[in-house]
């Protein structure tokens, strides 16, 4: 059988560029080893998020009943029902991405695919069987693999990724995570409102270091209050293992060596490609598959999208790709490379950003205001008793539009939604200030934070 498209992968950026090659009327068959989803909807961003909804209800429950009128007694949990329903909501979301399949007329194929030549494919499936598949383009969307330490391999018991964090069958007592990137500050939230007790430990300055520094001191100090132990500026020299824990040897800035044991090590220290076997394509210095401008790798005929061409590692980013590689493909337009993205901590408080940071914004020479809005002085946001963090947005000049936003506080990964739009459309702080904002809400505090920065904030 021929096809116009085979993608390789059936994550977000290749289930999500099969269904649009479909759209457009051609023949689309998708090869993926495990399950349909990939690696964001069965083992992060959706199953992650469910195990992150269980720990903030425990410990709103747990800490701040008493706010609330609320009174427990003995408030227990059952680990093994919090890890089902995570595994639960992933196994209803790809089971409707087979049936997308189905909708489009998309060749579902589970096998492991190795790329033989530009339009030829062999498949093994996952009964054992090999076939091979004759295209006339190829969409390589494989994703990424946990990293792990170097000397020290995963077991899935005391070292562990984050795939196996999402199944552990006990809670541990103690885990110290290497990483203090979204998955590392995620993972730490979600253990310690449970119990365990945590030490997260970040080589760079501050914890999540792509955001803007003031957001990750405000998260830092939230966590740190919340009992979670922070080592910043720190980089382990020295990590073992045994059946019955970890040991961890860390400097600090001061070149003061510290070891800590616990039951688990947890390491979020990034990822690595996951490269199709077979032909070998031009990769990058970092080992990642190197696509031109139309998403095309060295080989014709030949495409690539997703975590597999590098970062940002991120779900939604990856669809956007594949669906620009599509449309590049077979509608001849020009594909755009992804320069503005909104990026996402789902811990609590959350925090959620778009464009440049104040540090980015000052060392292009740029000129701009800042505005900040604290949740405090919401209405909506002490009523429904959620007054930590702010919302921060960065407005250059002289034409007053929007270069950045920052958000730290309760749904702020809903929030920064309207910010990304206005960046996309040029919107200006007099566009935003223009727009009225339902009252009470907490999107109030954007149009609040537009008008702190241009000194026309009524609320504050």
């Amino acid at each position: 059988m021929r096809y116009d498209l085979l993608v390789i992968g059936g994550g977000p950026a290749g289930y999500v560029g099969a269904i649009r090659a479909a759209q457009l009327g051609k023949k689309v068959a998708c090869v993926e080893k495990e399950r349909a989803g990939g690696t964001c909807l069965n083992w992060g961003c959706i199953p992650t998020k469910s195990l992150l909804r269980n720990a903030e209800l425990y410990h709103l429950m747990n800490h701040r009943a008493a706010d609330f009128g609320f009174k427990f007694e003995k408030l227990s949990f059952e680990w093994d029902k919090i890890i089902s329903r995570s595994r639960g909501v992933a196994d209803r979301l790809a089971g409707g991405i087979e049936m997308l399949f189905k909708k489009n007329k998309v060749d579902y194929i589970k096998g492991e695919a190795e790329i033989i030549s530009a339009g030829l494919v062999r498949v093994v499936t996952a009964e054992g069987k090999m076939q091979e598949i004759e295209c006339e383009r190829i969409l390589v969307a494989t994703g990424v693999v946990s990293r792990p330490f170097p000397d020290l391999p995963f077991n899935g018991t005391t070292v562990i990724g984050s795939r196996q964090a999402m199944v552990l069958e006990k809670q541990p007592s103690s885990m110290v995570i290497l990483g203090a990137g979204a998955i590392g500050v995620e993972f730490a939230y979600f253990f310690n409102s449970f119990g365990t007790k945590v030490t997260l430990i970040e080589m760079m300055p501050n914890i999540l270091p792509v955001e803007d520094t003031e957001i990750s001191l405000a998260l830092q100090k939230s966590l740190s209050k919340q009992g979670i132990t922070i080592h910043t500026g720190s980089k382990v020299t020295k990590a073992e293992a045994s059946t019955k824990g970890v040991k961890v040897t860390f400097e600090s800035d001061d070149k003061k060596a510290d070891t800590i044991s616990a039951e688990v090590l947890l390491v979020a220290i990034g990822v690595m490609p996951l490269l199709p076997g077979g032909l070998e394509l031009a990769k990058t210095n970092r080992g990642y598959i190197q696509v031109d401008d139309r998403y095309q790798t060295s080989v014709e005929g030949i495409f690539a999208a997703g975590d597999i061409i590098g970062p940002p590692w991120l779900a939604h980013v990856a669809s956007w790709e594949a669906i620009q590689a599509v449309n590049g493909m077979f509608l001849g337009k020009k594909p755009q490379k992804v320069t503005i993205f909104p990026g996402c901590t789902y811990c609590q408080p959350q925090v959620a950003s778009v464009g440049l940071t104040e540090r980015a914004a000052k060392e292009k020479g740029l000129k701009f205001r800042v505005g900040k809005f604290p949740f405090l002085a919401s209405g909506k946001a002490l009523a429904v008793g959620e007054s930590e963090g702010f919302i921060k947005i960065i407005v250059g000049e002289p034409h007053g539009e929007i270069l950045g936003a920052h958000i730290i506080g309760a749904e702020a990964t809903e929030l920064i939604a309207e910010l990304g739009l206005a960046i996309t459309m040029e919107a200006t702080y007099e566009e935003i200030e223009a727009t009225i904002h339902a009252h009470p809400t907490l999107s109030e505090g954007v149009h609040e934070a537009v008008g702190v920065a241009m000194g026309h904030a009524i609320n504050i």
